[in-house]
C-alpha cells in the first residue's frame, strides 16, 4: 500500500536530514532474507533464498549481500495469501498461517488428496490459486453430500500439498544453481511443517539450511536495519529524491 510507504519514507527523510544520517532504501524481501544474518553470524552469500510470506513466494539466487536474481515466483496467490483464504473458509480466523499450522497438527495430512501444482517441467514458479479452489470445491461437495468435514484433516491435507511443492522447488533451485545452502525467510518460514520438510530434504541432499527464529520471520525493524547495514557497507546511499515503489522487483 503506497500510502503507508510514503508516510514511512517521508519520516525517514526527515530524520536523516535532521540528524545528518545517511538515507538507505531497503527492499522488503531483502529485509526478510537479511533476518538470517542476525540469527546466523556465520552465514554469507552465495546461497538460495526461499521467501514465503503473505505477499510473496520467491526463490532467489543470492550472489552477494546486495546482488539477487529471482529464479521463481508465484504467478497468482502467494502461499501466505492462500493460507489466509483457506483458513477463512474453514472458520479458523486470521492470520491463517499459524492457525492452519496448529489445526494441521491434530489432523491427517493424507485424508484429502489435493492436487499439487508444479506447472511446466523444470519451472521454479509457483501457483496456489488452484489448490485454494480445490479446498473450496471439496468443502462444497461435502456440504452437498451432507457429509461432515474435519477441519483439522482438511487443514493438514492442504498444508502438506502446498509444502511439498515449495520444498521440491527450493531443492531443485539449489541443485540447478550448484548452491550448497538454502536460506528460508518470510512470515510462512515460521511454519513447523515447512521447516521440518525442508530440513529433511536438505539433509538428504547434503545441503545446509538456515532459518530465523519465529520473531524474526514476521515483519520487523531489525531485518530492515540489517539489510541497510550491508547497503551502507557497499556505499549504496540514497538521496532525497528517493521514491516509494509498492511493486518493486528484487
Amino acid at each position: 500500500m503506497v500510502g503507508a510507504l510514503l508516510i514511512g519514507l517521508a519520516t525517514a527523510k526527515s530524520i536523516a536530514y535532521a540528524l545528518k544520517k545517511p538515507l538507505m532504501s531497503v527492499h522488503h524481501i531483502q529485509g526478510h532474507i537479511s533476518a538470517n544474518y542476525i540469527e546466523h553470524k556465520e552465514l554469507k552469500p552465495p546461497f538460495i533464498a526461499l521467501v514465503v510470506s503473505g505477499g510473496h513466494t520467491d526463490i532467489a539466487d543470492v550472489m552477494d549481500y546486495n546482488r539477487y536474481e529471482i529464479l521463481g515466483r508465484t504467478r497468482d496467490d502467494a502461499a501466505g495469501e492462500a493460507f489466509d483464504k483457506v483458513a477463512r473458509v474453514l472458520g479458523l480466523g486470521y492470520p491463517g498461517g499459524p492457525l492452519i499450522d496448529k489445526a494441521a497438527k491434530e489432523g491427517n495430512p493424507h485424508a484429502v488428496e489435493f492436487k499439487r501444482v508444479f506447472l511446466e517441467k523444470g519451472s521454479l514458479d509457483f501457483s496456489f490459486s488452484g489448490i485454494k479452489t480445490g479446498v473450496l470445491n471439496y468443502l462444497n461437495t461435502q456440504k452437498l453430500k451432507k457429509e461432515e468435514v474435519s477441519v483439522n484433516d482438511t487443514a493438514a491435507s492442504f498444508q502438506l500439498a502446498v509444502m511439498e511443492v515449495i520444498v521440491a522447488k527450493a531443492v531443485m533451485a539449489a541443485e540447478r544453481m550448484n548452491k550448497d545452502k538454502i536460506v528460508l525467510a518470510g512470515g510462512v518460514a515460521a511454519n513447523s511443517l515447512l521447516r521440518k520438510m525442508l530440513k529433511d530434504a536438505c539433509h538428504e541432499k547434503g545441503l545446509a539450511l538456515y532459518y530465523p527464529s519465529p520473531i524474526l520471520c514476521t515483519d520487523n525493524a531489525a531485518m530492515i536495519a540489517c539489510a541497510a547495514y550491508y547497503k551502507h557497507q557497499a556505499g549504496m546511499e540514497d538521496d532525497f529524491y528517493l521514491d516509494a515503489y509498492p511493486n518493486l522487483a528484487l
